[in-house]
């Protein structure tokens, strides 16, 4: 393994992190509805758990309201009761083969509570950051002791994963800020 090779593995999972917790805040509810919400939400669809974007149609219907359009009629009422029964806090309206899933307004307290539970999604993701940085300094020390680079290759190298690292957290740092802000904006 090549240092170029530890620097892109690393630069590779990082990636990875930052888009699992892109994709954990686009979960987080703020007072605007986003088909992101529903999109993962399991249905029982035949016996089989399944994600309700591969059973119905989700579209915005206006700032505050979801439609679900199930592609089968017979699923309307499941559907209604995977969302209800959901810990969204959501309260679906079935009306003929559409359902409406109007966003309720979240309280400052609930707001509060969303800014801790993002702050904590980033302390994570910055954890995972620094333990893949502490990794590919282990695999660079590594080839150091089997005499594959030098010392000043692998003190660059080091320094790179370093900024590389720096990179990734203001990213993380920057999407945190963005997302609160999206959360206490009323």
């Amino acid at each position: 393994m090549s240092v170029q090779e530890v620097r892109q593995s690393a630069e590779q999972k990082m990636n990875r992190s930052f888009d699992s917790l892109k994709a954990s805040l686009s979960k987080i509810r703020t007072g605007r509805a986003h088909t992101g919400l529903l999109e993962n939400l399991t249905v029982d669809y035949y016996g089989n758990p399944t994600p309700l974007s591969q059973v119905a149609t989700l579209t915005l219907l206006d700032a505050r309201t979801i439609g679900v359009s199930p592609w089968e009629k017979k699923m309307v009422a499941t559907v209604e009761k995977a969302i209800r029964d959901s810990d969204l806090g959501l309260n679906p309206a079935a009306s003929g083969d559409t359902i409406r899933v109007p966003m309720p307004a979240l309280t400052e307290e609930r707001r509060k509570e969303l800014v801790k539970v993002i702050k904590t999604d980033g302390e994570e993701g910055k954890i995972a950051v620094r333990n893949i940085r502490r990794d590919a300094n282990e695999q660079l020390k590594k080839l150091v002791k089997d005499k594959l680079i030098s010392e000043d290759d692998e003190r660059r190298a080091q320094e790179d994963v370093q900024k590389l690292t720096d990179r990734f957290v203001a990213d993380i740092d920057k999407a945190l800020t963005q997302k609160e802000s999206e959360i206490m904006t009323v």
